[in-house]
């Protein structure tokens, strides 16, 4: 308690710029998994992908972004462990942010994508272990987070696969691919802007102000997307378009996926805000709440309105100044993607993820988005697969969350020298 009397303001002030540090070490690695198959598939530029994560990732966050904050904060410790000891927790959760954005900007440099989930999720029950000891973790609630981080991948894997065995089928394997691709892209289209949209609105608005019944829902998601497809018919036939195409063969029919990887891509950063967001600002979050309430520990309170713009924008940073490594093993480093193979990958990771953030489950973007890769190159032959990058991958999995959990405790104990 004496520490947050005394130095609340300051505290405050400290964690904002150490979320802002997390936010800036996920923009540099996590949100380039998201833009990563878009930049390597050669729809957008870097400096595209930064444009569109700048106002996409800051929708994400801000308006779906709520959920999931609340279970980094809460759901992976019990808060009533730390009663009585507020200080510790404070200073707890500054370590655990300080210890993911040191991690996340190391593995950004070397160009590993390694998860921001596991690795706050390990500094909190890191500094959580050594402080109160293993019964302050809700182990159940982990157990939850942690099978999500297995299960995703291999849903997102499975979407991948069907949707690019579907493309191989019905367009690119016919004897008129360009003419089957304006035929079966607006149903693609239609598909793509249904998903989001149901799921985002009955999932992830809610705290907003936002309350639809799930038929209500259903009805505005389906006229969106009607609408997208009817749209999406109309411009394939264009004049515009069709003067657009450098050829007839299949890089016209790539540049009809052009325009669904684009919307897919805005649709990634959307779900990587709406999910990601969280490893950065629930933390800071918590660290608010309990300073805001005079050191008492409360169950789920009211996020301050700062709190998520600073995440979101940090993120844009993030990706600005470090993001091109990571991109570019993402882009181009586990298999050779097209635009037709990128909007699989993304297709089925953006689905993934906010469906898992409307139900507040912290799960891994990367590994999503890795295992939506690998479904679209299991589905080419494994040989069009690089062992040995995903073997890096997986390796820099592994070392994260211990990885995390360390730094944790060493910052920790700094800070707590520091204060006390």
């Amino acid at each position: 308690m004496e520490l947050i009397h005394q130095y609340g303001f300051i505290i405050v002030c400290i964690t904002a710029a150490l979320g802002f540090f997390m936010a800036l070490g996920i923009g540099a690695n996590d949100v380039s998994n998201a833009m990563g198959t878009s930049v390597g598939s050669g729809i957008i530029t870097a400096k595209q992908a930064i444009y569109i994560a700048l106002i996409f990732e800051f929708a994400g966050a801000y308006l779906a972004g709520g959920e999931v904050a609340e279970t980094i904060k809460s759901g992976v410790i019990q808060s009533g462990a730390f009663a009585g000891r507020p200080d510790t927790l404070v200073l707890g959760m500054m370590s655990a942010l300080f210890a993911a954005g040191a991690w996340l900007l190391i593995a950004s440099r070397m160009g590993w994508p390694v998860s921001t989930t596991h690795t706050i999720i390990g500094a909190i029950i890191g500094f959580s272990c050594i402080t109160i000891g293993t019964e302050a973790i809700q182990w159940s609630q982990l157990g939850g987070i942690v099978g999500s981080w297995f299960i995703t991948p291999v849903i997102a894997g499975f979407v991948a696969y069907l949707i690019f065995v579907s493309t191989q089928k019905l367009i690119f394997d016919t004897e008129s691919p360009l003419k089957n691709a304006q035929k079966y892209a607006p149903y693609y289209m239609a598909l793509t802007i249904f998903i989001i949209c149901y799921i985002t609105i009955q999932k992830g608005l809610k705290h907003v102000g936002l309350t639809l019944s799930s038929s209500e829902t259903f009805i505005f998601s389906f006229v969106l997307a009607l609408i997208s497809g009817i749209g999406c018919f109309f411009y394939l036939r264009t004049q515009r378009f069709l003067n657009s195409l450098t050829s007839k063969g299949f890089s016209g029919v790539e540049r009809v996926f052009s325009i669904l990887m684009l919307l897919t891509a805005c649709a990634m950063a959307f779900a990587h805000g709406s999910n990601d967001v969280a490893n950065a600002i629930g933390p800071l979050a918590g660290v608010v709440s309990i300073v805001d309430n005079g050191g008492v520990i409360d169950g789920k309170t009211v996020m301050a309105p700062w709190v998520l713009p600073l995440g979101a924008v940090g993120i844009a940073v993030g990706l600005a100044v470090m993001g091109h490594k990571v991109m570019g093993t993402i882009g181009s480093g586990i298999t050779d993607l097209t635009p037709s193979r990128g909007f699989a990958s993304q297709f089925a990771c953006a689905t993934t993820v906010v469906l898992a953030s409307g139900t507040g489950l912290p799960i891994s973007t990367t590994q999503t988005l890795v295992g939506a890769i690998l479904g679209v190159g299991f589905a080419r032959g494994i040989a069009a697969l690089n062992l040995g990058v995903i073997r890096n991958i997986v390796a820099s999995w592994v070392i994260t969350l211990p990885a995390g959990a360390i730094l944790s405790v060493a910052i920790y104990f700094f800070f707590e020298f520091i204060f006390k």
